[in-house]
């Protein structure tokens, strides 16, 4: 049987239609930069708005808690660029 989907209501931001969508999604992990990918996100289809429901939420701070797979996971390299234009 198929998984009713879950309704994510209205953005609280600008309040949108939230429709459920696999996304990219960025965490920081004290100085750790942790990308999860195939995520099931609300995505507010005005504003770009994400959250996720409450059982997403406890399997993302399983998946961050678990080091061995953070230290067993593929890596990016990010480039960092320092912002040197003149401040107004």
């Amino acid at each position: 049987m198929k998984q009713k989907a879950y309704n994510y209501g209205e953005c609280h931001v600008c309040g949108g239609k939230m429709s459920e969508q696999i996304v990219k999604q960025e965490f920081w992990l004290k100085d750790q930069l942790v990308v999860i990918d195939e995520l099931p996100a609300g995505v507010c289809e005005q504003c770009g708005e994400r959250v996720v429901n409450a059982s997403v939420s406890q399997q993302i701070e399983k998946l961050l808690r678990n080091r061995q797979r953070l230290e067993n996971a593929p890596v990016l390299l990010v480039p960092v660029i320092r912002f040197t234009a003149q401040r107004a």
